[in-house]
């Protein structure tokens, strides 16, 4: 499915003036608070009518405004997940869940109830009410719901966003097993990195209304100008990567990334397992010479191949390692004394326990 969106439009003083195409199975809309990613994604929905532009769903034009094109939200067959759950309290899980069914025009080829509640991990909530869900539940309800409506493309709007950490990593298997297994494109709206770098195939960065950068995830974060969008915590690369196996005496995995191999806190995925690694910048040291007797597990031998000054004396290198980029933060003085600029041979230093936790070593 090919989602294409070129709109303007203007809210008191500010202006959304978007456009992006993405055929991605996740899309992910990414920015700061501010930028424009809910009301994008409410023009994409139809909540919200713009001054001008055009969607185009899977070759159907839902808005053209040059010729008088608005398809009403509940003739665009999206599913629209919110921040809040938005559950209907005096239903039960499984009522909550069949009140989507009678949405879907498309009879026997909508998903199945039961296929959605194993998806989801839903069979022992059927019978309770959202009273009794904690916020993950919740989370999990409305995207099966929304499943029965059997939407062409899903939007969702910052949904773990109200979570704590703990139910953060409760959902975020399920959304990848939706990702891997619903076979529905989505549309998935975060300000988070870690969220993004784990979920989405293609990001899609807005900065005060328009788009700043589109392209697959591992591109655009190896983008020296992403910085400035995630933040000097949370920039940095993201590779795919096999699990090429353990050593549980020392408590390691090794990953296998075109980049070389990693090594990483164990992890409880079987061998063959794919997944993402992020390296954030912040977390990796430049040596410019042959090390001995360091801790750190991960040594990249690799060029420099830009650097760019990000105020405050900060730094950002980029680093290409076998064709991959590994990105860096250093000061000036560092810059200076061992003569980090474009071409020069370096290693780049990646502590084992900075790539451990949810947002450094996630699913694809």
């Amino acid at each position: 499915m090919t989602l294409e969106v070129a709109i303007r439009h203007r809210l008191g003083d500010f202006t959304l003036d978007a456009a992006f195409t993405s055929a991605g199975r996740v899309t992910a809309l990414f920015g700061r608070s501010g930028a424009g990613k809910t009301s994008l994604v409410n023009i994409i929905g139809g909540l919200v009518r713009p001054d001008a532009g055009r969607i185009v769903v899977d070759g159907e034009t839902l808005v053209d405004t040059s010729r008088g094109i608005f398809t009403p939200k509940h003739r665009r067959r999206l599913g629209y997940i919110f921040q809040d759950a938005r559950l209907f309290p005096h239903l039960s899980v499984r009522g909550n869940l069949l009140y989507g069914q009678w949405f879907n025009a498309r009879g026997d080829k909508a998903p199945k109830l039961d296929g959605i509640v194993a998806l989801l991990g839903l069979e022992a909530l059927l019978a309770r009410r959202p009273s009794a869900l904690s916020g993950g539940e919740k989370q999990r309800v409305a995207i099966g719901r929304a499943l029965l409506a059997n939407p062409r493309l899903l939007l969702m709007d910052e949904p773990l966003a109200a979570l704590d950490d703990a139910r953060k990593a409760e959902i975020l298997p399920y959304l990848e097993r939706l990702r891997d297994e619903a076979r529905v494109p989505i549309v998935y709206v975060s300000h988070s990195v870690a969220e993004v770098a784990r979920l989405a195939s293609i990001i899609v960065a807005l900065e005060h209304g328009t788009v700043s950068a589109i392209g697959p995830v591992g591109e655009v974060m190896g983008r020296l100008d992403f910085l400035p969008v995630a933040g000097p915590a949370e920039a940095g690369a993201v590779l795919d990567a096999v699990v090429a196996g353990h050593d549980d005496a020392l408590g390691i995995t090794r990953l296998e990334t075109a980049a070389g191999l990693l090594s990483v806190a164990r992890l409880d995925l079987p061998a063959g397992a794919r997944l993402r690694a992020r390296i954030r910048a912040r977390d990796v040291m430049i040596a410019t010479q042959a090390l001995t007797g360091v801790s750190a597990l991960n040594l990249l031998p690799g060029r420099i191949v830009e650097v760019a000054e990000q105020g405050r004396g900060v730094f950002e290198l980029a680093v290409e390692v076998r064709g991959q980029r590994i990105l860096a933060l250093v000061t000036r003085k560092s810059v200076q004394d061992l003569g980090l600029a474009p071409g020069r041979e370096v290693t780049a230093v990646i502590k084992s326990v900075a790539l451990d936790g949810m947002g450094a070593v996630a699913g694809r």
